[in-house]
């Protein structure tokens, strides 16, 4: 008998979640995590419009316009870019927008303009690894050579590189502050201690203090230890969207001593896999943190006046040191293509206003974003702020997080769990060979895998690791009949990947199912391949 149901219509589309849902990457899962080195060398094909504007004086700009705006969901940002729009008229008589700004997450917010571009926003923000998709779906446009130049002037290099496709501009940064770096508690980890990683993991075993860093969870941090080697994993991307080929020597002799170097580490008794902040007031406080901006406020809630952050450390293996790297990654600005010439100018004028160095202060100010900004970064509030001069020491060896293949997130998690519980080096080679021959399967993959939908997530002693397989009777709709816990959660995706996955909140890629209670369910997903229905019904 069918006690509950939960449904939502989804509208389809290829969703660019590219971080396993079970984590919390800043991303926005993902998390998403941007030299663009997971992106095609190739610019895709043009379905979009030059910015430049046209031939005008500002008295041609004059008129009312009619403006949606999607921006963060980050508490008083849609209220502060009221402010600033309103701004932006005084500072420009005879421009008028009639501007309607929403909050919307930035995964969502690149999710809904691939869905739909024309129903989109006017001007929309989304994180970096969503460029291509929204380039590929003809929802930006490529900025002429004015707007280019003022982008080009005033940003840092990483935002820069994270708003480029081949040799265009295609939007504005807004922050540049997408990594992660150490936050320690300065009573247990030494100063002398802070450039070596083994001598930080000592001194929280010595305080009984925990040292934390989600390796077993998201490759986002994994990643750290092979970028410190000089490993590398870059994708390939055709004009249609898919994954062609990559680049990646994760399993060679660096790669082995990636994972020596995570020993370090994971084989403490006192290592956590965790980038939450939160740890430093759990019931056996960490010593130490890895995670990002967002942390600083839990950090320095719990720490007080023990409160510090750096940049990561280094490692040692067979008398060779190591610095850690990590991903960067920024939030950028769209416009979207316009009939109207006159209406894209003024478009791509209030978008370099709401970048800024002003604007990009004022959301500092209230949110603490991490300005892309030069000028604003070298402001006297920015250069104050521990947290960005960490970030901005990281950023030094850290890898823009580019284009990269969803089921990669799934694959190069593992290589945590590899070095946890491996004892030889041949063990942690074996590791290496299988997360290789996973990521050559991706090019191998077989029709009917590349079409079937899974579900995958917390549930059944899984922890977004496994996919448990649905059935498809009849054509276009999929069932699976599971056993859930109250507080399990899960989505459904299709080939293996984060490219086309459906959640509860009624956008493709939203957020994970919750189950409410304990018992047997049917999961029933009906899809046409541009319309979805997914139902979770108690049976």
């Amino acid at each position: 008998m069918k006690k509950k149901v939960l449904s939502a219509l989804l509208v389809a589309t290829m969703t660019v979640s590219m971080v396993a849902c079970g984590s919390d990457n800043g991303t926005t899962n993902n998390d998403t995590p941007a030299d663009n080195s997971g992106a095609s060398t190739d610019a895709p094909a043009d379905n979009s419009t030059d910015a430049e504007a046209p031939t005008a004086t500002e008295a041609d700009l004059s008129g009312t316009y009619d403006v949606t705006v999607w921006v963060s969901e980050s508490e008083g940002v849609a209220q502060l870019t009221e402010q600033q729009i309103d701004a932006f008229e005084e500072a420009n008589p005879g421009i008028v927008i009639n501007a309607t700004v929403e909050g919307v997450t930035e995964s969502n917010s690149a999710s809904n303009m691939i869905t739909d571009v024309a129903s989109g926003a006017d001007l929309f923000c989304f994180a970096q690894d969503q460029l291509i998709r929204l380039v590929e779906a003809g929802a930006l446009t490529k900025l002429g050579t004015n707007a280019a130049s003022i982008v080009t002037e005033s940003n840092d290099a990483t935002s820069l590189k994270a708003a480029t496709v081949g040799s265009d501009i295609y939007c504005y940064p807004l922050t540049s502050d997408n990594g992660y770096f150490m936050f320690y508690d300065k009573s247990v980890v030494q100063e002398s201690s802070l450039d070596d990683l083994a001598a930080i993991v000592a001194d929280c075993e010595a305080a009984g203090r925990t040292i934390c860093m989600e390796t077993d969870t998201s490759a986002w941090y994994v990643a750290s230890f092979f970028f410190a080697t000089g490993c590398h994993s870059d994708w390939t991307m055709a004009e249609d969207g898919t994954f062609t080929s990559v680049d990646d020597d994760f399993d060679s002799a660096n790669g082995l001593i990636a994972l020596k170097g995570m020993q370090q580490m994971v084989k403490s008794d006192m290592y956590v896999s965790s980038s939450d902040a939160a740890q430093f007031a759990a019931a056996v406080p960490a010593g130490v943190v890895v995670t990002g901006t967002w942390g600083v406020n839990a950090a320095k809630e719990a720490l007080g006046d023990n409160y510090a952050v750096t940049d990561l450390p280094s490692f040692t293996v067979d008398g060779t040191t190591y610095h850690m790297g990590s991903y960067s990654g920024c939030k950028l600005m769209g416009v979207k293509p316009q009939d109207d010439a006159v209406k894209s100018a003024v478009l791509h004028k209030l978008a370099q206003y709401l970048t800024s160095a002003e604007c990009q202060l004022q959301r500092y100010e209230l949110v603490g974003w991490g300005p892309s900004n030069l000028e604003a970064q070298q402001s006297d509030e920015v250069q104050a702020d521990p947290a960005l001069a960490a970030l901005a020491a990281q950023n030094e060896f850290a890898t823009p997080q580019g284009q990269i293949h969803g089921s990669w997130w799934d694959i190069a998690k593992l290589l945590g769990n590899v070095a946890e519980d491996s004892t030889t080096d041949e063990e942690l080679q074996a590791g290496l060979d299988s997360y290789k021959a996973s990521i050559d399967g991706l090019f191998t993959m077989d029709e009917a895998t590349m079409n079937a939908f899974t579900l995958i997530g917390s549930f059944g002693g899984y922890n977004w690791d496994t996919d448990v397989a649905m059935t498809e009777d009849p054509a276009g709709t999929w069932t699976a009949t599971v056993d859930f816990k109250a507080g399990d959660e899960f989505k459904v995706r299709q080939g293996l990947s984060w490219d086309v996955n459906f959640g509860a909140d009624g956008v493709a890629g939203g957020d994970n199912v919750v189950i409410d209670a304990d018992g047997t369910y049917l999961v029933t997903l009906v899809y046409d391949g541009t319309n979805a229905t997914l139902t979770v019904e108690a049976q």
